[in-house]
């Protein structure tokens, strides 16, 4: 399968197009046929490694992980053996790792099911931006149920 990776921290010119195996989804984890994936500012920091103490999760000097891609949006291809509420064929959007591919792993507490009424590009769009709006909300505006 085709995957954008990266194996050294940076801006564009460190992504490349490569030739990858597909994931084999653990126990609890779901492998995704990706049909959109989008792009935020989490992208954006896991590629150039800043903040720099971020690195300490993710690689001092080099990525641990060349994977890219959070938001994901696409159908369900095989399941874990643990897993109990998706299936095969079930269209499906959420957080991954290595969105940025034609195949990605997520666990299931990551994903939920897409609505049909909307797009796998839309549903793509959400994920980390529909959390940021929240912790604004809810945490910085202090909103709460019935407000």
């Amino acid at each position: 399968m085709y995957a954008i990776r990266r194996h050294k921290y940076g801006g564009v010119e460190v992504l490349r197009l490569e030739t990858v195996e597909c994931p084999i989804p653990g126990e609890r984890e779901i492998l995704i046929k990706v049909r959109a994936a989008s792009v935020n500012p989490l992208d954006w920091r896991f590629m150039t490694g800043t903040p720099y103490v971020l690195r300490m999760a993710s690689g001092v000097t080099v990525p641990k992980d060349p994977r890219l891609g959070v938001d994901v949006s696409g159908v369900v291809e095989a399941v874990g053996r643990q897993v109990s509420k998706f299936k095969p064929g079930d269209a499906v959007f959420g957080c991954c790792r290595g969105a940025f591919a034609e195949y990605a792993c997520a666990t299931e507490t990551l994903l939920v099911a897409k609505p049909e009424n909307i797009c796998f590009d839309s549903a793509a769009a959400v994920p980390v931006a529909a959390v940021t709006a929240l912790q604004g909300l809810r945490d910085l505006g202090r909103l709460s149920s019935g407000m």
